[in-house]
């Protein structure tokens, strides 16, 4: 399928305004995900593309073909634009088999039976239910339910996809079994995927490109890592990563003769950055694994105690403060401190991201000066 086009697109019912403005390219055989808090306009924007809302302004594209536009008053019907929907309920007939379920959008297409046979055990293997076929929905599991799902939207070969939170109803390691059939299935089908969230470990694991929304607006487009290595603001540095980004408010000034943050009696010595001025309010962010816990240094301030430690398995993170200003390490070595123990910090090499108090806007990324 061509890439598919909003521009300008406004979403309003009366003075509550869903999506404000939205423009997004997305590019043919990408796995695009929406991502953002409840309330956020993601669903909307999805509804929008399919068909099944109009926006209040705005235009929509799939390729060459217009298939809204709110100047020349046309709307495309959803049974006209060619998309597979799948959603948080897996809407399957409970009458009919496996089978009858998947090869339904075929038969409605008037497929021929022959090749609505062949159809549906291609995409049952793909799927891993081809021995599923004679049963019926109750007879299975949450997870061969979404399987079937699937195939089922899968079957007609639509040309795009668009899926709204269908791994919800799943428990833990179920989500985490169909994410990795999602990942198999568009590496080998190169279908057109649009998928909305508000997970996040969702979203970077399954996009090749992710869309953070926020009041009904776009705030950044990414690819998955430089999304959470670089957010453009802080509403994005703050919603995306688990544990969250640590965040110290200071203002920019010269201790001593050398440039850094001010911030709660602490001095954070910094590498200058173009465009970043003195008495500047900023706010200091870094991730918890671009953290260091090193030995206590008394020539430098910079030292912390440890306020608790969280083991989670896999990693242990530390949290450590310094009268008010808190940080949270995810530790290398598997080490349990004790409460109130002093340590020091160190940063990795250009891990400090500045963003303005006022834009909220990133300035920059800069290291701790040695």
């Amino acid at each position: 399928m061509p890439d598919i086009v909003l521009e300008n697109v406004t979403k309003s019912w009366g003075e509550v305004i869903a999506v404000k403005n939205f423009s997004l390219k997305i590019p043919d055989g990408s796995f695009m995900c929406f991502l953002g808090p409840s309330g956020c306009g993601k669903t909307t924007t999805l509804r929008m593309i399919a068909g099944l809302e109009e926006p209040t302004k705005g235009k929509i594209y799939m390729g060459d073909k217009l298939v809204y536009s709110s100047e020349e008053a046309f709307s495309m019907s959803p049974g006209d634009r060619d998309v597979g929907l799948i959603f948080q309920s897996y809407a399957l007939w409970p009458h009919m088999t496996v089978f009858q379920n998947i090869a339904f959008g075929l038969e409605m297409s008037k497929v021929s039976s022959q090749d609505t046979k062949k159809r549906v055990q291609e995409i049952a293997k793909l799927m891993g239910i081809d021995d599923l076929l004679k049963r019926y929905p109750s007879e299975l599991s949450g997870g061969q339910q979404q399987r079937v799902a699937l195939a089922r939207s899968l079957a007609p070969q639509p040309s795009c996809l668009l899926m709204d939170e269908p791994l919800s109803n799943l428990d833990a390691k179920l989500r985490v079994d169909m994410r990795t059939e999602l990942k198999r299935i568009h590496s080998k089908t190169k279908q057109t995927i649009v998928y909305v969230t508000h997970d996040q470990i969702e979203a970077l694991s399954l996009g090749t490109q992710v869309v953070v929304m926020n009041k009904g607006e776009l705030q950044q487009i990414d690819e998955p890592m430089e999304l959470y290595k670089n957010p453009s603001n802080l509403f994005v540095a703050e919603f995306v990563g688990t544990p969250r980004i640590n965040m110290v408010k200071g203002e920019i000034c010269e201790k001593d003769g050398q440039f850094g943050l001010a911030a709660d009696e602490l001095f954070f010595p910094l590498v200058k950055i173009d465009g970043v001025n003195i008495n500047q309010e900023v706010t200091l962010a870094v991730r918890p694994e671009d953290i260091k816990i090193t030995r206590v240094d008394k020539k430098k301030s910079l030292n912390f105690k440890i306020y608790s430690t969280l083991p989670t398995g896999a990693d242990i993170f530390t949290r450590v403060y310094n009268k008010k200003i808190f940080f949270t390490v995810r530790q290398e070595e598997r080490v349990i401190h004790d409460p109130e123990t002093e340590v020091g910090l160190d940063f990795i090499e250009n891990s400090l991201l500045i963003y303005d108090c006022k834009t909220e806007r990133l300035l920059g990324k800069t290291s701790l000066k040695k």
